[in-house]
């Protein structure tokens, strides 16, 4: 799904009158989410669950959160594993990740991620994937996303937040970007993660959670400074990725923006490759993409990683001081 316009940005008029239309829907979406949350009965695992969540819907910056977390676990001797539901891939789960046998047609891209750093599983059933890594050794679970799912019982809850999005419009999908209301989710939180500089102000609606900052920065993107490149992206937020590239000093010729999760197909990447010989530029996509191309492409795109680094580790240290005691 593309990230509509009318959730974030300046509201114009037209802007204002769809979201108006939709909020009756975005009220029965969000009663139909408590309404779950209050007949479920979550599964108290065994070892301790990290969750890392938003309160929107599309890229707020929860990947490279979980996988900070799993590299901050490590440092401690926990080795964690990862839990995700597996969006866009046709497993069901729970299936532990094997890099070499799957890939995001069968578990999705943001498993993929995670299995490059920690042993990694795919359960949409949150609740069977705690039991089945509980069974394998695991110590701890850090679960990207899932703070919405009630079956699984969290220990530790981080609501991350894009501090240039922020909550958007504040609406409830699919008037707006939520997927519950603020207040609802950060009653439930332990605290708030924001992502980048907070231009919308989110760290002030905190209250007396802690909050913790960290920006996204580029793994090896010294040799893109100057650069002429197409910049392709089908991620939550496509303009994040561009911001980042022109972080780096990369001179983007040309966007192209896709949906969150977006399969790309061959003739799809033939015409970006293409498009980017004609301009002379170089193509760059983001590690989330890369595990959706096929060899062949992936060795002609240069991909450009990114990872979450905390503007201050004692924030971070305080909280995992309090999983360590469960």
């Amino acid at each position: 799904m593309r990230t509509p316009g009318f959730w974030y940005g300046t509201p114009d008029t037209a802007s204002r009158l769809i979201a108006r239309s939709l909020a009756p829907f975005g009220a029965l979406y969000g009663l139909a989410g408590r309404l779950r949350m209050a007949a479920a009965t979550p599964y108290r695992a065994d070892i301790p669950v990290v969750c890392v969540g938003n309160l929107v819907a599309g890229g707020a910056g929860k990947t490279p959160v979980a996988l900070a977390l799993l590299e901050a676990l490590k440092a401690r001797g926990i080795a964690a594993h990862a839990l995700t539901r597996g969006h866009g891939g046709t497993e069901r789960g729970p299936l532990r990740v094997d890099p070499a046998r799957h890939g995001p047609v069968e578990v999705g891209d943001e498993a993929l991620l995670l299995a490059a750093a920690a042993p990694c599983w795919v359960a949409r059933d949150r609740a069977a994937g705690a039991r089945a890594a509980a069974a394998q050794g695991a110590p701890a679970l850090v679960m990207d996303d899932g703070f919405q799912n009630p079956g699984l019982a969290k220990d530790l809850s981080l609501i991350v937040v894009d501090g240039a999005a922020g909550f958007g419009n504040g609406l409830l999908i699919p008037a707006g970007p939520l997927r519950e209301p603020v207040a609802w989710g950060l009653a439930r939180a332990d605290a708030m993660v924001v992502v980048g500089e907070d231009r919308t102000g989110v760290a002030g609606l905190a209250g007396s959670l802690p909050v913790l900052h960290a920006r996204l920065e580029p793994d090896g993107a010294g040799d893109l400074a100057g650069r002429p490149v197409l910049a392709f992206a089908g991620i939550g937020r496509p303009e994040k990725f561009f911001a980042t590239l022109e972080a780096a000093g990369a001179r983007i010729v040309e966007r192209a923006a896709f949906a969150d999760h977006h399969p790309y197909r061959a003739g799809e990447i033939a015409r970006l490759l293409e498009r980017a010989g004609d301009l002379g530029a170089l193509p760059v996509t983001t590690a989330k993409d890369a595990v959706r191309l096929d060899l062949e492409a992936r060795a002609r795109v240069r991909v450009l990683p990114v990872r979450a680094v905390w503007r201050n580790t004692g924030a971070l240290d305080a909280l995992l001081d309090r999983l360590m005691v469960l």
